[in-house]
């Protein structure tokens, strides 16, 4: 039987996808960009951070929220790339070694992180933001005194002027952008504008989505669904709720972990200290404006909120430059916009999760 098409309820879990619609589709005449730009950065931008965004979905459909411990992985992915700059491996090479160095770690911190949160249950989301604070003032700690101390620094370039500790900028020069040239694929346009496209970072974002689909499709990945679903049920069916959750939390770590490793080797340079500081946040920003809540998130709602948040990021500054002669300005309203949205998609889910189970009970009371 068909489920009756309700436009409220329609409109409701999607507000956020259409105020940055809006939002968009306002900014977008007023920046006095031409569509080929705009679609040309949009491309890169997806290549670049998609992957970020996909290792998100596994702890949703687990039922733990937005793992907003995922800046664990991604900054074992800059110690990857720290010792790939070190040992001057260029190019994909480069990457595949900072992953392999990187991945361990970061499934390390994520079994770590997977038991902390399993003792916050219910509390899954601020507990990893807080993980994520804690962690960083760890990774702080090795970056800038062991690394070249106790931990084996062979290039001078990289290290502080004492001796030890790495460099507030590393430039990654050595695998700068090997996998956006790793495929080549472009065309002119009418115009006679020539748009490039990073074919392998679009295929290895394809795999991830293969892998995502064949997974759910598992007897893990259906235990991951139904410990999302009721973890009293689930562990009544036998399933092992806090092994499954902390395997969800592992799998985003790692996730995150090549993620970070994508998307600096495209920037070419790491802010060592604090590159990885907002990539939980931004990546939870991006995911909730493609449409997806804390409970649900599908793969289209990362490249609809990929495509919508970044071509808020193109547009917004200009705007305010245009508008305001002021780029901040622009910049200011950005922060401002990915800010809310967060905070809106967590207001909308707790109003949807009071009103199901207001109606639960009038069915119970037979209202």
């Amino acid at each position: 039987m068909k489920t009756k098409f309700n436009p409220a309820a329609f409109a409701a879990d999607n507000a956020v996808v259409f105020i940055f619609m809006i939002i968009t589709a306002a900014a977008i005449p007023l920046s006095g960009l031409s569509a080929s730009s705009i679609v040309q950065d949009i491309l890169l931008r997806i290549g670049r951070n998609c992957f970020l965004v996909f290792s998100l979905l596994l702890p949703i459909m687990a039922g733990m929220g937005i793992n907003f411990g995922m800046v664990l992985g991604a900054m074992a992915g800059e110690i990857g790339l720290i010792f790939a700059v070190d040992w001057n491996i260029i190019g994909v090479p480069g990457l595949i070694f900072a992953s392999l160095i990187g991945v361990p770690v970061a499934a390390a911190l994520g079994a770590l992180a997977g038991q902390i949160l399993n003792r916050a249950r219910g509390r899954e989301m601020v507990t990893g933001y807080i993980l994520g604070f804690f962690m960083d003032g760890f990774y702080q700690f090795v970056v800038l005194y062991l690394m070249g101390f106790i931990i084996p620094i062979h290039s001078l370039n990289i290290t502080l002027s004492r001796g030890y500790g790495i460099r507030n900028t590393l430039t990654l020069d050595s695998v700068r952008q090997s996998l956006d040239r790793l495929i080549p694929l472009g065309f002119n346009l009418p115009s006679g504008i020539r748009i490039n496209i990073p074919l392998a970072n679009y295929l290895v974002i394809a795999a991830l989505c293969f892998f995502i689909v064949w997974f759910r499709k598992t007897k893990l990945g259906q235990d991951m669904r139904a410990v999302g679903q009721d973890q009293a049920v689930a562990h009544a069916a036998g399933i092992p709720v806090d092994r499954t959750r902390i395997i969800a939390i592992v799998i985003s770590t790692v996730l995150a972990s090549v993620g970070q490793i994508i998307f600096l080797q495209n920037m070419g340079n790491v802010a060592t200290y604090n590159a990885h500081r907002q990539t939980g946040f931004f990546a939870a920003a991006a995911i909730l404006v493609g449409g997806a809540s804390v409970s649900k998130a599908t793969i289209p709602n990362v490249f609809v909120g990929t495509v919508l948040l970044h071509l808020m990021y193109i547009v917004v500054p200009r705007a305010g430059i245009n508008l305001f002669g002021n780029a901040m300005i622009g910049e200011y309203f950005r922060d401002a916009f990915s800010y809310a949205v967060i905070a809106l998609a967590l207001a909308l889910h707790a109003w949807r999760k009071r009103a199901n189970a207001e109606k639960a009970r009038a069915g119970l009371r037979g209202d």
